[in-house]
C-alpha cells in the first residue's frame, strides 16, 4: 500500500490551504468555489489539502553564539 506523502499530523486544516479556496488580496477571506466566502482559518467538507497552496515556517536561527562553540 502507498504512504501518504502529507498526513494529517503534519498540516493544519485551513481554507487557505484548500484546492478549491483563493486567498483575497486583502487576506481577510477565502473565496471558496464550493462555499463561497469563508474565514482563512476556516474548513468544510469539501476541503481538500493542497501542497503547493501551504506557506513553511520560518526558521528563526540563534544569534547567542560564542567562539566556543565553534571549536573542537
Amino acid at each position: 500500500m502507498k504512504q501518504k506523502l502529507f498526513s494529517e499530523k503534519n498540516y493544519s486544516k485551513k481554507c487557505t490551504n484548500c484546492a478549491y479556496g483563493t486567498l483575497t488580496d486583502d487576506k481577510m477571506n477565502v473565496l471558496c468555489q464550493k462555499k463561497g466566502v469563508k474565514e482563512p482559518d476556516d474548513f468544510c467538507r469539501k476541503y481538500k489539502y493542497d501542497p503547493l497552496k501551504r506557506v513553511p515556517q520560518k526558521i528563526t536561527l540563534r544569534s547567542d553564539y560564542t567562539a566556543e562553540d565553534f571549536m573542537l
